[in-house]
């Protein structure tokens, strides 16, 4: 297990590759509202492992093209971008989103399933 080592913020590009996601899911007006708050909210940090189950997404594996560069970066001590999160609803049992970084959250989880994952996280409203 190596260490993860985080940058202090995301990446400029994340946040347009997120809201080119979350279009697919959501109207334009509630992707932007939900980046705003992605910009402005705080990086805080949730375990691998929790945020892939509550995601409800496969694991991708370590020789996936874009897991396994981020697996070099870990392991060559590079920093991360934290990923984005959209908060799901345990109320209604929609999923969380990872609107940017799944490939990064799968590397994390490869690495050991206990790191934590740096990250944003909003709700939709």
């Amino acid at each position: 297990m190596t260490t993860v080592n985080w940058a202090d913020q995301p990446e400029d590009h994340d946040y347009p590759a997120a809201a080119s996601y979350l279009s697919l899911l959501a109207p334009t007006e509630a992707v932007d509202r939900v980046i705003s708050a992605l910009q402005a909210a705080p990086v805080v940090a949730f375990k691998a492992k929790d945020v892939v189950r509550a995601a409800h997404l496969p694991m991708l594996k370590a020789d996936n093209f874009h897991v396994d560069r981020d697996l070099k970066k870990i392991k060559d001590g590079k920093t991360l971008s934290p990923i984005l999160l959209v908060r799901g609803s345990g109320e209604n049992g929609t999923r969380l989103v990872i609107a940017d970084g799944y490939h990064r959250a799968c590397a994390v989880y490869c690495n050991s399933e206990d790191d934590d994952i740096h990250a944003k996280i909003v709700d939709w409203a």
